[in-house]
């Protein structure tokens, strides 16, 4: 009597005894398993499953897990300035013996169901030196603050002196001695002629202090 399984995708003709090599099983070596997906029992009587025969079973015992041999892919792109590259992989597979084939029966025999899957673990090196990232912990919730309301660029600095008062200075002026950081008369009046020049340059009105004289009249500002 012979029986047609279906295990991993593929279908294979069996009898008591045979030595199989299917596609990995949940099962460790020793371990007795039970195909439930019989496709055909044959012998005096065939029975044809549409698509299996009910309550039949192949059981079987599980004597190794391993890998098959290397199989090597070649990829050749074309029109990729003639990539290549290969690649290798090796199937896990599972070395069962037939030990009986059932034609009935088999759901109330208690052997476990021979599934694909990770059963069977193969060992994993950790790399030294490099644990295992923790989880990291939920951040609570913190308020956040506020943006500065941008300041307007037509209103003075606080405690700043109305330069304005000087002789040929204008809001426009103003705003550029604001920017280059002159705010009051006493910073005028202490300018030496290392700073005329550097703010003749920064004003882009090269001689007007000189002839104004902001320094004169900054000086007096600050004595009343």
């Amino acid at each position: 009597m012979f029986a047609v399984l279906k295990t991993g995708g593929k279908q294979y003709k069996v009898q008591s005894g045979d030595t199989l090599r299917v596609e990995k099983l949940a099962a460790n070596a020793g371990d007795k398993v039970q195909f439930n997906e019989v496709l055909m029992i044959g012998g005096d009587s065939p029975v044809v499953g549409s698509p299996i025969v009910e309550d039949a079973g192949v059981q079987a015992e599980v004597i190794e897990q391993f890998k098959g041999p290397k199989t090597i892919n070649f990829v050749k792109r074309r029109r990729k300035h003639s990539s290549k590259r290969t690649k290798g992989h090796r199937q896990q597979l599972t070395l069962v013996r037939v030990t009986d084939i059932l034609t009935s029966g088999a759901a109330a025999s208690g052997i476990m169901a021979a599934e694909n899957g990770a059963g069977f673990d193969f060992a994993v090196t950790v790399p030294k030196g490099k644990p295992a990232k923790k989880a990291a912990a939920p951040k609570a919730d913190t308020p956040k603050a506020e943006a500065p309301a941008p300041q307007d660029a037509d209103v003075a600095p606080a405690g700043a002196d109305d330069l304005k008062e000087l002789s040929g200075v204008g809001p426009a002026l103003e705003k550029k001695l604001h920017a280059a950081g002159v705010t009051s008369f006493a910073q005028v009046a202490a300018w030496t002629e290392e700073d005329v020049a550097d703010m003749n340059e920064k004003l882009s009105f090269k001689g007007r202090i000189e002839r104004e004289g902001w320094i004169e009249q900054a000086q007096e500002k600050t004595k009343g």
